[in-house]
């Protein structure tokens, strides 16, 4: 740990020390069970907490299958010092292994804040023996053990590694397997209160958890590797590319970054970024089947030349088609980054919420990249002039939601990274741009006749 993690970890495990004392002198001590009880209890802890698995980002561990049992055998004020103690013995072996640091023996104690809620709950409400009449306490006890959890992992992340509050609390989903344990425990708990031994019918339970945790991670280190491979085809497509055209594939490059603050801003869900950042970065490799003098000519293209280029979004598809898989999704949308919210874009004529939404982002995007870079046959635009042009446009070449976003992205001081004599270039161009009429949308490849602001149906980049 670095001395910011440490100083965290142990002001909150000091914290816990003294907070489980003050618990342990309102709790009453009414349980005697034997030393083997409490150790059976402490090693069904440690069976629990050494078999994690993912929910979703996070990992859990079913905890209340040994939690429940030691409120409800164990005396009340000892809880929080055996949680502790089967939490360190989960994570011996790794100690030995080396797979973890010794220093990091200390988060036995501060990850055991989950403990005390329940503890100072049944312990106030419910000492005696544990009742289907106190299912109210026992609901009450698992917030308590929630309230705890969330609340000290919330602060020791972002004392520790400035992790938001709001980012702790969407991880709250791992409840969800804690939630539909509790009952189970409880069932059990209150049996084995009398008969000890009946906490074995926990282990097979444990196995299954185990084995469905191994399938689990194997199934996604397989899918991790997938992903692996799919990253790697589109890194050699961006590599060809760029081969073909140096320009398209540093423009494509700037608009994956772009494209992934508008979706921050969208608040896309993570499921979606993937596809949607292929489809950024994949948007133009069709051009590598269009002829080069046709990419690179400085002039304008006459109607032949332009009819061709717009088949590139026909032609990224077939190529992604041929790959299959998630970018055979992308192909779908890289299809359709050249359709108008208006419905008079290419290929297919889709028109609003027609078309997809990571086709409308990609567009609006290509498109303030485009205008912001420079071009053999135009000096670039300023940022200012580049958003007017997106908002004059707004509702009928691009998503009206899209470029708000994307302009407050860009006023927020989102850069594509251009050199400082680019961005001087292009402040200069733009300021030569806004002195006299309302520049004309730009494309990434010259049309035949001047767009105009109202004709940019041959809409570009």
């Amino acid at each position: 740990m670095d001395v910011r993690e440490r100083t965290v970890v142990w002001a909150l495990s000091v914290a816990y020390a003294g907070t489980a004392t003050a618990v342990a002198l309102v709790v009453p001590w009414n349980r005697h069970p034997s030393v083997w009880v409490l150790a059976g209890l402490v090693g069904l802890f440690a069976a629990v907490s050494a078999f994690p698995f993912e929910v979703s980002s996070v990992t859990a561990v079913p905890s209340p299958l040994a939690l429940v049992p030691m409120l409800f055998i164990a005396p009340l004020p000892l809880v929080p010092v055996l949680v502790p103690l089967g939490f360190f013995l989960a994570t011996l072996p790794e100690f030995i292994s080396r797979k973890k640091h010794w220093d990091r023996w200390i988060y036995a104690v501060c990850d055991s804040w989950m403990a005390l809620g329940p503890v100072l709950v049944v312990g106030l409400l419910a000492p005696g023996v544990p009742s289907i009449d106190s299912t109210g306490v026992y609901v009450l006890a698992f917030f308590g053990q929630f309230v705890f959890d969330v609340t000290s992992t919330a602060i020791r992340e972002h004392a520790a590694r400035g992790v938001a509050y709001a980012d702790t609390l969407r991880s709250v989903t791992a409840y969800r397997i804690d939630a539909a344990l509790w009952p189970v425990a409880v069932l059990l708990a209150i049996v084995a209160y009398d008969h000890p031994p009946v906490l074995i019918a926990v282990l097979p339970l444990i196995w299954m958890l185990r084995e469905f945790s191994r399938e689990r991670r194997e199934r996604y280190d397989a899918a991790l590797e997938l992903n692996r491979a799919y990253r790697g085809t589109v890194m050699l497509l961006s590599d060809v590319v760029e081969a073909d055209d140096n320009y398209t594939a540093d423009h494509c490059r700037g608009v994956v970054e772009l494209v992934n603050a508008v979706a921050d801003e969208l608040e896309i869900d993570l499921e979606a970024r993937q596809e949607l950042e292929f489809a950024a970065l994949l948007h133009d490799v069709g051009k590598i089947v269009i002829p080069n003098e046709i990419i690179n000519k400085p002039g304008a293209l006459d109607d032949e030349e332009f009819e061709l280029m717009k088949t590139h979004t026909i032609e990224g598809q077939v190529l992604l088609d041929r790959v299959g898989g998630l970018l055979g999704r992308v192909g779908e949308i890289v299809r359709s980054c050249h359709e108008r919210w208006d419905g008079n874009g290419y290929p297919d004529g889709l028109a609003g919420y027609e078309i997809p939404m990571a086709a409308r982002i990609v567009f609006a995007c290509d498109a303030y990249s485009a205008m912001t870079t420079d071009r053999p046959y135009r000096a670039a635009m300023s940022k200012e002039t580049a958003l007017e042009e997106l908002w004059a446009n707004a509702g009928s070449q691009f998503d009206p939601r899209v470029v708000s976003a994307l302009s407050h992205v860009i006023r927020q001081g989102f850069s594509l990274g251009l050199s400082p004599a680019q961005e001087v270039r292009s402040l200069l161009a733009g300021k030569s741009l806004t002195t006299g009429s309302r520049a004309p949308l730009p494309l990434p490849f010259p049309s035949p006749q001047d767009p105009g602001p109202a004709a940019t149906a041959r809409q570009g980049a």
